[in-house]
């Protein structure tokens, strides 16, 4: 099994430098591709590829890239923005790759940012990464001294800069517009859309933001070509994937898997099955703002595709495992508060609406709650849906409340029948 995003990638060890990446085959692609083929057939492999967006939508890569304006339609400054701010609460694969590859990200961004003529790219990495940021700093000044970044990169005539940004900590920046926002030094709230930022970004200018992992996937698709990244997917999946499994499993952790993995499987033959005394009971697939699935319908390909088809979200492919000795209120009233702390505040439905669900989850989970407190959730989960709220991260906050009044009523009332939580 090819995993082309963790090959280099050793447990308890310092990750490459330099030269060490380059021995492996490292910047190769950037020496074959700089200067030597044109932007447009870079984004034409790309697009072929069928690679999607990992920070958790899964939209394509190319399509994205495609619109952003060429420099004949838009000539100034371009921008190519790496979106490092993992906050998702059961989330950290973009962690192992900025710590444990650092120029793997580099190279991918170079790549990228020539695909799309961009010539300042920033990396916004979560301020709490404080190792990744020391990594990447130094990569990045390994990269300018060789000559692979700054003016007339290998001689070609192409201009790039890469920026390192430590994120201010608020969750609501992963959201690309109010990523941009807190790079202008402005609140981090979302931006009103249309303008787009591929027309419209940072500081006015095209603008095209990736996630981390997404961008890593860059140098592997270059030097291999469209087919070869097409065919590493499963059961009509592209590519591989860098999933995450949490929880009383007995090998949590990180795993590359080629896309399409049945989640059955890589929890199983992968995180090694639940551990001993613990049976598993719900998973939220795809790190905090996905909806529950149970045991049964553990046989579903991971595959953005496949979840859709089912009402669900793969999103970041990080599963957070449910056992039956943890109460699912309590996790529930837990994701509750995170996301109510984090709302940026920009919207009523969101502001007031995540905090009024937070305080009456605590109220059941601590046996002072009433059986009309379960409709009132329903219906302000409602008031939440998507297009209600002005981004998505209320109706991501509700997709586990959502799935657990469907698939956990009975706890919920037996919390507010018995005036006490079962499981204390």
């Amino acid at each position: 099994m090819e995993r082309p995003l963790t090959k280099n990638i050793i447990a308890n060890q310092e990750p490459y430098d330099l030269a060490a990446y380059q021995a492996v085959g490292g910047y190769q692609a950037v020496l074959q591709t700089i200067g030597r083929i044109d932007p447009t057939k870079v984004l034409e492999i790309v697009v072929d590829s069928g690679l999607g967006g990992c920070g958790g939508g899964g939209f394509p890569t190319g399509r994205k890239w495609q619109a952003m304006p060429s420099r004949e339609e838009r000539p100034g400054t371009h921008y190519f923005i790496v979106n490092a701010d993992e906050m998702e609460p059961g989330t950290f694969k973009d962690r192992l790759l900025l710590e444990g590859d650092p120029h793997q990200l580099i190279e991918g961004i170079i790549l990228s940012a020539y695909a799309v003529q961009a010539d300042h790219s920033y990396i916004f990495i979560r301020g709490e990464y404080h190792r990744a940021i020391t990594l990447i700093e130094h990569a990045v000044s390994e990269a300018e001294a060789a000559g692979l970044l700054g003016l007339n990169i290998l001689g070609s005539g192409y201009n790039l800069v890469i920026h390192v940004h430590g994120g201010a900590g608020r969750y609501i920046c992963g959201e690309e517009t109010a990523l941009l926002n807190s790079l202008e030094g402005r609140r981090a709230v979302p931006r009103s859309k249309p303008p787009l930022p591929m027309t419209s970004g940072l500081f006015g200018a095209p603008t095209v933001v990736n996630n981390v992992e997404t961008v890593c996937n860059i140098p592997h698709i270059i030097a291999n070509g469209a087919d070869w990244y097409r065919n590493l997917g499963q059961n009509g999946a592209v590519g591989t994937k860098i999933f995450g499994v949490s929880g009383r499993v007995k090998k949590p952790g990180a795993y590359e898997l080629p896309m399409g993995t049945p989640m059955q499987d890589m929890i199983e033959n992968y995180a090694g099955g639940m551990q001993h005394g613990y049976k598993l009971r719900a998973v939220l697939p795809g790190g905090a703002s996905t909806g529950f699935m149970l045991a049964e319908d553990l046989d579903i390909p991971m595959s953005f595709a496949a979840f859709a088809a089912k009402g669900n979200r793969l999103g970041t492919g990080t599963a957070i495992i449910l056992d039956d000795q943890t109460c699912p209120i309590g996790l529930i009233a837990n994701l509750q508060h995170f996301f109510a702390q984090e709302s940026c505040g920009w919207c009523a439905p969101c502001r007031d609406g995540l905090p009024w669900v937070e305080r009456t989850l605590k109220a059941i989970e601590i046996g002072e709650g009433k059986m009309d407190d379960l409709d009132l959730l329903t219906d302000i989960s409602d008031t939440m849906a998507p297009g209600r709220t002005f981004c998505a991260l209320a109706p991501g906050a509700m997709a586990s409340l959502m799935t657990g009044l469907s698939y956990f009523r009975d706890e919920f009332e037996r919390h507010i029948r018995d005036g006490k939580c079962p499981w204390t």
